[in-house]
């Protein structure tokens, strides 16, 4: 019957590319532990990414990338999570961005060709920086602290941002600024130089190992060219579903590790294995119905997000369902799993006790639950 997780796979093309990153999330997955346990950047797992190819999945096929669509994203990022939920989150981030600048084209062109040359040629990636202390999330509209002051050529960026993933990696960022004498917020590109310092600070429980630190910029000088102008189409935010297909992967290995350990562990007391008692298989036939159902969810959303160009804009109450019901039914399926596998489980020697505490990250990866909430209820009220 072949596994749940290649049940979305569609082309000989799609197979080729997900066997080459099964090959790397089994080799992440081998890393992971150390990772996790010293709160490390995997630097290792983007060298094999850029190796083989990975970072230009989403670049466009005519600066040489893969063009690959969101769906094919999705199940290759699901994937990568099933190995080390860490490093596909992180590197979700950079491919869910040049996905969105291709579709949105919301960079000069020149800017944007420039940027996928490097990526193509010399592995570079992209990030966005936005989240400040003082702010919050900007998902939730606040405006940054960090400012951006005129001067000759160009811009003066100075302030702190926090949960900035990649930054041990990056030579180059997206910062959100405030301009005082426009009153307004801007986007703006910058290089990093000696007036950007990055403060390790990510310490936390789970997702350990996506280097999200604080970046602080000390009067970090952005030129005339490099301040963002917010143009293009709104492509509805399609390209965030990296997120709930990395939470979806790291369900997806909790459950495989729950079945492996119900069908290998007997007690002494039970003739056989204890996937033969049916408060087990309840327990299995549970998280099947809440991946089966998150899987349908998330990809139904990707697919039509792919076909549906001209209305992108008006998926969001499908794009952010999606992202409910995936992290959600994630956390579900690990703590199912949890219970399965006894107190065994939070053994720090297996995987699970990894898998419960970085599947709980989702709940704070945009957008959050009351937002996609209050995004259904408007589209309700609005029919």
């Amino acid at each position: 019957m072949g596994r749940l997780i290649d049940q979305y796979i569609r082309s000989a093309e799609e197979q080729q590319r997900t066997d080459r990153t099964t090959k790397l999330a089994a080799r992440f997955a081998e890393r992971a532990e150390f990772h996790d346990r010293a709160g490390s950047f995997p630097h290792q797992n983007f060298a094999d990414l850029q190796e083989a190819g990975y970072l230009k999945l989403t670049v466009p096929a005519r600066f040489g990338g893969d063009e690959i669509s969101l769906y094919e994203l999705v199940s290759l990022q699901e994937r990568l999570a099933y190995g080390d939920g860490s490093t596909a989150l992180a590197v979700g981030w950079h491919l869910g961005q040049m996905l969105h600048l291709r579709t949105s084209r919301k960079w000069p062109e020149a800017l944007f060709e420039q940027l996928c040359h490097d990526v193509v040629s010399k592995g570079a990636m992209i990030n966005t920086f936005a989240s400040e202390v003082g702010s919050g999330s900007p998902s939730r509209g606040g405006r940054p602290e960090t400012t951006a002051i005129r001067t000759e050529g160009g811009w003066l960026i100075s302030g702190r941002k926090t949960f900035s993933t990649l930054s041990p990696i990056l030579d180059r960022f997206v910062v959100t600024a405030f301009i005082p004498e426009e009153e307004t917020t801007a986007e703006f590109l910058l290089f990093k130089t000696e007036n950007t310092t990055i403060h390790e600070t990510w310490d936390t429980i789970g997702m350990r190992g996506t280097g999200s630190h604080d970046v602080i910029m000390d009067a970090a000088f952005a030129a005339d060219e490099h301040r963002l102008i917010g143009k293009g189409t709104d492509d509805g935010g399609g390209w965030l579903l990296h997120i709930p297909a990395c939470y979806i992967g790291i369900a997806l290995a909790a459950r495989d590790f729950a079945i492996s350990f119900a069908q290998s562990h007997r007690p002494n007391h039970l003739q056989g294995p204890i996937a033969e008692l049916p408060i087990v298989q309840q327990s299995l036939g549970q998280m099947e119905v809440e991946l089966r159902t998150a899987r349908s969810v998330l990809y139904e959303a990707a697919e039509r997000w792919d076909r549906d160009v001209d209305n992108r804009f008006m998926l969001k109450p499908e794009l952010g369902l999606a992202k409910y019901v995936a992290t959600n039914n994630a956390i579900k399926v690990v703590d199912i799993a949890m219970r399965i596998v006894g107190g065994s489980s939070l053994a720090r020697s297996l995987p699970l006790e990894r898998y419960y505490r970085d599947v709980r990250a989702g709940l704070h990866n945009p957008p959050m639950d009351n937002t996609v909430l209050q995004i259904l209820a408007a589209s309700a009220l609005n029919e």
